[in-house]
């Protein structure tokens, strides 16, 4: 004999783990309870019409609920079954059996429930024997078909006779696989018309073989789209092996246990739609494994260990962080302690918290609450907002269970908690869906002069640190962190400590399990990044010195901000979406591109320089912008309303129309913007380390009903290197860990760096930190800090390199206390004082680098005398590094302002900056200027240049003569300048740059400018 490694192997290795039994049906007869805690159905007794177990249906009415049907038989004797079949078929055909499950079956004067509830902690004898009286069965070979009796499907799960889950099952082992074989019989050779496979008649479908498990609880024919059930594996797709069975094992031995499909049933099953929808035009959520799997060892965890811990999930974009955080929610209102002997027990019959807090900015998921709750949940109206601590207050004294925040407010929220603390809370944080409105200054910073950066630069994790920073993270909490990306202080926060000293996530599913998954599009599959190519001109006689390294930055920043520079960009990115993302009409016509800027004065003049060509083409479509507060630039003040023309808060909305194509952006809409019909990015910002991963996964948003692919990705790059993209995702692509804590000692050197300049007295620091916690006005806190302000700014003699190092050290101790005060297992009051008076001090400290002046000279000693681009990979595929990756703690070092810097003359300066960046083609940057110069020369000699350029006053006009001009100077020239000419002819981005700069230098004013 040889093992059997059939089809049929696997069915009975999952009924005789469900029900003990392993004969086949037994002969026929009803089989008897067995070992497992499913009864083995009989396929005959299945009724396709009502697409019910109708043997078990009867048994269990009858043993659970005689009394009931005897009042129906009194008054039907005759047809009693008959009347119930009937009201069943026409609210289950209206309502789905979810519905029938939940709430039962009323018939005449008579009530039914079909399913009784798994029982909580607290719930009552009575409860518990209910459950038990629930038949689960499991039923091989069911023949479904009212037209075809012959055709049959595997398995099939019950609950008191109504089906649940339908199984195809396939063997790797023969050839046929659930992810092809299994799926295509659900889409090809299964009649969705027949009752059992109508729409929410079961509950979820289920294709199975020893490796895989995929879903769907919607079939419809080839359309049937199929999500994968699957653990994972080395952070990616599939299974691990299992030691004791098949890699599925888990999906009968773990998931179809009766508790665990009673909870599915009762907690995590949703039903999305109108009330007034009929019922195919619903949704059927049934939850992905890492979904069920994370919200029930956050529940177990805490039920076992009690209230004050910390919990980091690091779920990538695709894992359905909104439902996960929805479940948890619900369920932690439900939760029990296991035990009496844990934190925050008090009693086993009181929920172990009292409420659940959810700090999100997601408008969606504060209906996504409400909606969930109402079918959830037999208490009602249990959800409420909370903006300030007396809103938390409010809450619980009204009664409701779960309270919503965003980030903005979640420091007054903190307080709340410290100040209510006979109360237990669950903390759930969404901090990566933060940063798509904008950071709230609050009252204090304005009126004690905090500056005015930009109000999106703050990084969502950090001011989730800074707002728990003041060590009211008391025992009275627990803390649930959602994140795809978790930064080192993240994970040192709400990671796992290990016994190695490092940290890593409590749960995980990964952005590499997400692509293979198909859940999000891989966003690095097609990335093109562009080299600037410039050449800066001196416009003085004199040759003075500068710091080179500075220079350098200066003189890039000048160039790329140039509005000369913009409008070259400008016009390849608009080339490019218009002939590559609108004219092949990608995602049936709906496809959208972002562009991101370095700042909002960057933005701003993008979307000008994009609105001119817009309406030079004819306003194909529009163009959006998006940043937050007001901006000045060239003496204009710009909204983002005044300048889009609606509310700010509509931008969103707006963009998902049709009429608009493109948004800029600066920060705003880089992180928790979801879009899934964004394709094209357009990078011209600095990207580094989370930010770079959240910004370039705006585009990852996967939207099957607008057939979206990782083909229909692109991303243009004008200022980041793929090496540099690479190492921004590696960390967060499979698991991201800590190497170990940082060292809080740094702290006691800052403070005695600080201390030792005499910027401030020590009971200038007491005074202040007694008033502001006392809430007095700011009006009594300005003298302290303007007292120091004073001294620094103007009466210590203090040389510029002593007071740069000053600042940098106290902005170093901000930051780094800031992160760490409720990581600390212990406390120095000193540091909590010193913090909150440097947090309002460093704003007032000026500052002047000594070079300031001088750089400012620089921009007027030298002219952009030409500009381009140049295409330096197309479509590159970067790959990631699928190992685990370990962040190192963030480094507290002290530093000061840095070594002296070397000083260059400006002739120098300039050389050495043409050399780095004017970079085109094989030649050299002179070879490049006189090719360049060469061209304008031909130009310039063209026939038809005086007469149908030069005095020319219609610029469409004079823009068609040069093109041609252009076109017969470069045709001429070919043989010369073979690799220039092959670059024009084939790359219409490089033809566009080229063409826009050969134009700036033939209109450029000649006077104190290079001669051509």
């Amino acid at each position: 004999m040889v093992s059997n490694t059939k089809e049929i192997a696997l069915e009975q290795a999952i009924q005789k783990h469900l029900t003990g039994h392993t004969s086949e049906e037994l002969s026929g007869s009803p089989a008897p309870a067995g070992p497992g805690p499913f009864r083995l159905g009989l396929a005959a007794d299945f009724d396709a019409e009502y697409a019910l177990d109708t043997r078990l249906f009867w048994e269990f009415l009858e043993a659970t609920q005689s009394k009931e049907l005897a009042k129906l038989k009194a008054r039907n004797p005759d047809d009693w079954q008959r009347k119930i079949h009937e009201r069943f078929d026409r609210l289950i055909k209206k309502n789905g059996v979810l519905h029938l499950l939940k709430k039962g079956l009323a018939v005449d004067d008579s009530f039914f429930a079909l399913m009784y509830p798994a029982p909580l902690a607290s719930s009552a004898a009575k409860v518990h024997e209910n459950f038990a009286a629930n038949i689960f069965s499991v039923t091989r070979q069911v023949r479904y078909s009212q037209t075809n009796p012959a055709e049959e499907i595997d398995m099939v799960l019950f609950i008191n006779g109504l089906p649940l889950i339908t199984i195809e099952l396939k063997n790797a082992w023969t050839g046929q696989t659930a992810r092809y074989h299994g799926q295509k019989q659900y889409r090809t050779s299964r009649d969705a018309t027949q009752p059992l496979l109508q729409f929410g008649r079961a509950l979820v479908h289920m294709a199975v073989d020893t490796d895989e498990v995929f879903m769907t609880t919607k079939l419809a024919g080839p359309a049937t789209f199929f999500l994968p059930f699957n653990k994972g594996h080395n952070e990616g797709e599939g299974n691990p092996p299992n030691p004791n069975g098949h890699k599925t094992a888990y999906l009968w031995e773990e998931v179809f246990t009766k508790e665990s499909l009673a909870g599915i049933i009762q907690h995590f099953v949703l039903l999305e739609g109108k009330s007034t929808d009929p019922l195919a035009k619903k949704t059927l959520i049934f939850p992905r494994y890492q979904q069920l799997d994370v919200v029930r060892r956050l529940l177990s965890h805490a039920a076992t260990t009690g209230v004050g811990q910390s919990y980091l999930i690091q779920h990538s974009a695709g894992s359905g962080k909104s439902n996960s955080i929805t479940w948890t929610a619900y369920q932690l209102i439900e939760t029990y302690p296991a035990k009496m002997d844990i934190p925050g027990a008090r009693g086993l019959d009181q929920p172990l918290f009292d409420s659940v807090i959810v700090v999100t900015d997601r408008r969606l998921l504060d209906k996504q609450l409400r909606e969930n709750i109402k079918d959830f949940s037999v208490v009602k109206n249990i959800v409420a907002p909370a903006l300030r601590s007396a809103d938390l207050k409010s809450a619980l004294e009204n009664g409701k269970k779960i309270i919503i925040t965003t980030i903005q407010k979640f420091p007054f929220i903190i307080e709340g908690i410290a100040d209510l603390s006979d109360k237990r809370f669950a903390v759930i944080i969404d901090e990566a869906h933060s940063g798509q409105s904008g950071s709230a200054h609050d009252n204090m910073n304005r009126a004690m002069g905090a500056g005015d950066a930009d109000p999106d630069e703050v990084d969502p994790q950090e001011r989730i640190l800074a707002a728990m920073q003041s060590r009211k993270m008391r025992g009275n909490a627990s803390y649930f962190a959602f994140t795809a990306t978790p930064k080192n202080t993240t994970l040192e926060k709400f990671g796992e400590r290990q016994a190695d000293g490092s940290f890593k996530p409590f749960h995980l599913y990964s952005m590499k399990q997400a692509i293979e998954e198909g859940f999000i599009l891989n966003v690095l599959a097609n990335y093109t990044t562009y080299k600037s190519y410039y050449e800066i001109q001196k416009s003085i006689a004199d040759n003075p010195l500068f710091d080179n390294n500075k220079a350098q930055k200066k003189l890039r920043s000048y160039v790329e901000s140039s509005q000369q520079t913009i409008n070259t960009k400008a016009e390849i990115m608009l080339d490019h979406f218009i002939e590559q993302v609108v004219t092949p009409k990608k995602l049936r016509g709906k496809a959208k591109g972002m562009i991101v800027t370095q700042n909002i004065e960057m933005a701003i003049r993008y979307y000008k320089a994009l609105t001119k060509l817009l309406a030079d083409r004819g306003r194909p479509f529009k163009a959006l912008i998006a940043f937050s507060g007001e901006k000045i630039v060239d003496g204009v003040t710009y909204t983002e309303a005044e300048t889009n023309g609606f509310s700010e808060s509509d931008t969103r909305d707006r963009f998902d129309e049709n009429d608009y194509r493109l948004l800029v952006v600066a920060n705003k809409y880089l992180t928790g913007f979801d879009q899934p019909k964004l394709t094209t990015m357009y990078v011209d910002k600095k990207l580094q380390h989370v930010m770079a991963v959240q910004a370039l996964s705006r585009l990852n948003r996967s939207a099957p009903k607008l057939g979206k692919r990782t083909e229909d990705l692109f991303i243009l790059d004008f200022f980041n290197d793929v090496a540099d993209i690479k190492t921004a995702f590696d960390p967060f692509y499979t698991v991201t860990t800590l190497s170990s804590a940082t060292d809080v000692n740094v702290l006691h050197e800052l403070k005695g760096s600080l201390d030792h300049v005499g910027v401030y007295e020590w009971q200038e620091v007491e005074e202040f930190v007694t008033r502001y916690f006392a809430n007095e006005d700011a009006q009594a806190l300005s003298p302290l800090i303007d007292t120091a302000a004073d001294r620094f700014n103007k009466k210590l003699e203090l040389a510029e390199e002593a007071k740069i190092d000053f600042k940098v050290k106290a902005r170093q101790f901000v930051k780094i206390y800031g992160q760490m005060a409720s990581i600390m297992p212990f406390e120095v009051i000193e540091w909590e004082k010193l913090f909150w008076f440097l947090k309002f001090l460093v704003p007032k400290l000026k500052i002047k680098d000594p070079d300031q002046d001088m750089l400012d000279k620089l921009l007027e000693a030298v002219d952009l005398s030409s500009y381009g681009l140049e295409r330096t990979k197309l479509n590159h595929s970067i790959g990631l590094n699928a190992s685990p990756t370990a962040l190192d703690p963030q480094n507290p070092n002290p530093r000061g302002p840095g070594p002296d810097p070397e000083t260059d003359p400006l002739d120098e300066i300039i050389r050495s900056f043409n050399e780095r960046w004017f970079q085109g083609w094989s030649a050299t940057p002179e070879e490049q200027r006189v090719k360049f110069i060469n061209i304008v020369k031909s130009i310039r000699a063209h026939p038809d240049y005086t007469f149908k350029y030069e005095a020319n006053a219609d610029p469409y006009n004079r823009g068609l003569a040069l093109e041609k001009m252009l076109q017969d100077v470069m045709l001429k020239r070919r043989k010369d300048e073979l690799e220039l000419y092959k670059l024009f002819a084939s790359d219409p981005a490089f033809k566009a740059a080229w063409s826009h700069n050969i134009e700036q230098v033939l209109n450029m004013r000649l006077d104190n400018r290079p001669s051509a």
